[in-house]
């Protein structure tokens, strides 16, 4: 058992700064409606941060975090469960309200929002001691009651035991009393070897919900009177609207209101359907004079023109330039890298309503102090005063994370525009998700690497060229540093590799149109790809096997080092593959990389046929992410970011023509489907370091692991995603 203070210096800053504990043990209102006649009362404690015990036994976790699919209401929930000795079976858990005095993201400050893999690495501590207070508090309760030492009293699966005398009580018996309790100021923490919960396969709390259709998601959302709201976007970035003619859309059955917005034109309907027909009558002209007219290859051809020149230094170790220069071999790459669209399942969507106190908003709220605050503005009103209500999100990938709060602004125009009268669900159709978002940026990378008379990496030379993310956002100011987004150049600034002459630099287009926004492990799932795909090749040019040339490289970061071994041990590296059909060649590859402080190794084997279509056959994966608080959802997310990535790898990419975005749904804008699986292995690093994140690490790795299975099978490197059959034919 470990010991944690609440009440020192440092601890004293976290809860000043809203990030500590702050717990109650709560008292349902329906066993305090007897002084009220029946009615219910005001709950008779202390507002809670992240736990509550009903006396109907109820333990209700609440999650600061968003559950979008990932698993972090089953984490967070599984952290303070194990803390409490609470039984699995009476665990619940709800989303917490937009209160970043309470509900911080420990890892970004005095902001609350999910990101960045950080829900359960930021929760970790919090949580536990969370649990562990509440553990407490129920045992002097119980002590009390019973006239006995406290050290005499246990917990195990949600009962509070004295072995000695046979008492025993639920922690709904000793709720009320509980409460009572003086907060400790001294936690014990459990010792990892008695964790029961934590490292355990358990169900994930949301799994019935989204089976039998309880779950409730933005769409489900009806209140009284309210709209539904689509919007008519313009179909060149930057452009405004000249003029609109809505009769045709007035006349359309169900359609109560058009409406003038900043950006664009809001159909007002009872229904969706109705709202989108009413839309497709709208007769409008735009104003192009300040659009962005530019094309995908004219972007990639302009970003080209920059990596010939230096740009901003992001990293720089000894005298590249001179390594270079003075290398027996110099070899050059160039890479490519599309705008990609997040395509979650569920698209934008949000409800607002205006009351005297302010106004409510229902949606999958991922960004509540960024959106608090953008709302406001538009309404006129204090940030406390938007209620944000966490829903469950079909999806995100990043892009509810919106830094300028987009859709949720837009629908605050839309009802401040209709003077509050009625609440407006806004809607945002799969076309509309896709042509007027936010994508993951397009990247150009130019490396040059110089190997020594012996075929030892003695210089490196990484640029890219490519929207920078933080740009314009609320974040701009803390983490744009010297010119360099760390978002841009992560796991590029960042290499393990032991290279002694080392320069990585950065151009970041500021005339670029296009809006950009980060997309599932961000930087990385385009920095992963040339510089795993780039080390393969400087392997093979040295003779060496790629897998025991990256562990030379990788002396001084064991945990690199470890998951790369562990997957190449389970893939079977160095055994020959089985042959394929007549004319099918085939191939193995592998990558390793870190994003969110998690370590990921992949192995992918391949078939190329003669036409040059290919399929993965498997993946076998490695992961470090500390303590796996549930192996199960560690898996699934890996198997998930495989799958997410598999789709980069073979269709992935929005383009431009005249500034217009050409792809509008899944037809044009394909996605790896069920028949393009690989089979998934998934080897989890046993692990005492605390958890970090595992909703992205596993996708950065699988591009270049099949690229470099690609270049085994076929002899052929190829430098783009993604990656088309026509460059592999026979």
């Amino acid at each position: 058992m470990s010991t944690t203070t609440l009440e020192n210096p440092a601890r004293r800053r976290v809860l000043q700064a809203g990030a500590g504990l702050t717990l109650a043990l709560y008292l349902p209102v329906h066993a305090a409606r007897a002084a009220a006649g029946g009615q219910e009362a005001a709950t008779p404690f202390v507002p809670n941060a992240f736990l509550r015990i009903g006396e109907d036994n109820r333990v209700t976790v609440i999650a600061k975090h968003l559950e979008m699919g990932q698993g972090s209401y089953t984490g967070l929930a599984t952290i303070v469960a194990e803390e409490l000795d609470a039984a699995w079976s009476q665990v619940q858990v709800e989303g917490a309200p937009a209160d970043a005095r309470r509900y911080n993201n420990l890892g970004w400050g005095p902001v609350q929002g999910t990101g960045g893999s950080t829900a359960i690495a930021n929760s970790w501590q919090q949580l536990r001691e969370a649990g562990a207070t509440a553990r407490a508090m129920l045992v002097a309760a119980a002590a009390a009651q019973w006239g006995v030492p406290a050290g005499e009293v246990t917990v195990s699966e949600g009962e509070v035991i004295h072995a000695a005398s046979g008492r025993k009580a639920s922690f709904g018996q000793l709720a009320r009393a509980a409460a009572q309790q003086p907060v400790p100021q001294q936690v014990r923490l459990k010792d990892p070897k008695d964790f029961r919960l934590i490292g355990k396969r358990v169900p994930r709390v949301d799994g019935a919900g989204k089976t039998d259709g309880s779950a409730r998601f933005t769409q489900d959302v009806q209140l009284p009177g309210m709209l539904v709201a689509v919007v008519a976007h313009p179909p060149r970035f930057g452009a405004t609207l000249k003029s609109v003619d809505d009769r045709k859309a007035r006349a359309v059955r169900g359609v109560v209101d058009v409406v003038r917005i900043p950006s664009g034109v809001a159909v007002l309907a009872r229904d969706t359907w109705s709202a989108k027909k009413g839309r497709d009558a709208l007769e409008i002209e735009w104003d192009d004079s300040r659009a962005f007219r530019l094309g995908s290859a004219e972007i990639l051809a302009r970003y080209r023109e920059l990596a010939a020149t230096p740009g901003v230094v992001a990293r720089r170790e000894g005298d590249p330039d001179r390594a270079l220069a003075n290398a027996a071999r110099t070899l050059e790459a160039a890479y490519d890298f599309p705008y990609l669209a997040h395509a979650a399942m569920e698209p934008m969507n949000c409800v607002i309503r205006l009351d005297a106190d302010g106004c409510e908003v229902w949606n999958g709220e991922q960004f509540q102090t960024v959106d608090q605050a953008a709302v406001a503005q538009v309404l006129g009103l204090r940030p406390e005063q938007v209620r944000l209500h966490m829903l469950y999100a079909g999806g995100s990938f990043g892009r509810r994370a919106s830094k300028t709060s987009d859709y949720l602004v837009e629908a605050a125009h839309i009802v401040k525009a209709i003077g509050g009268r009625a609440p407006v669900k806004l809607v945002w159709l799969r076309e509309d998700d896709m042509r007027a978002g936010y994508y993951r940026p397009a990247f150009h990378h130019r490396l040059w690497a110089g190997l020594d008379a012996r075929g030892r990496l003695v210089g490196w030379r990484h640029r890219l060229v490519g929207q920078s993310i933080l740009a314009g956002s609320p974040f701009e100011p803390m983490m744009v540093k010297d010119g360099i987004d760390p978002v841009s150049v992560e796991g590029a600034a960042n290499l393990p590799y032991a290279i002694p002459n080392l320069v990585v630099d950065l151009h970041s287009p500021q005339d670029i149109g296009v809006p950009v926004l980060w997309w599932r492990s961000v930087g990385s799932t385009h920095t992963a790809f040339s510089t795993e795909c780039f080390i393969d090749e400087l392997a093979q040019a040295a003779g060496q096997d790629p897998v025991a040339w990256r562990l030379a490289l990788l002396a001084q970061h064991p945990r690199h080092a470890g998951v790369l071994r562990l997957a190449a041990e389970r893939a079977g590296w160095g055994r020959p593959l089985a042959p394929g059909a007549a004319g099918e060649r085939r191939g193995r590859g592998v990558a390793v990389h870190e994003s969110f402080h998690s370590y990921v190794a992949q192995v992918a084997e391949v078939t190329v046929r003669e036409d040059g279509s290919y399929r993965v056959d498997r993946v076998v994966c490695a992961v470090d992410c500390g303590i796996a608080v549930n192996p199960d959802v560690i898996r699934a997310q890996v198997e998930g970011s495989i799958g997410f990535a598999l789709s980069t790898v073979l269709h992935g990419e929005i383009t431009l023509r005249d500034g217009e975005v050409q792809q509008s749904n899944f037809h044009d804008y394909l996605v790896a489907r069920i028949t393009d699986m690989p089979q998934v292995e998934v080897h989890i690093v046993p692990s005492a370091a605390n958890p970090t994140g595992i909703g992205e690490p596993a996708v950065p790795p699988l591009a270049p692991a099949v690229a470099n299975a690609l270049a085994a099978a076929t002899g052929r490197r190829l430098r783009q995603l993604p990656i088309r059959p026509e460059l592999l034919r026979a």
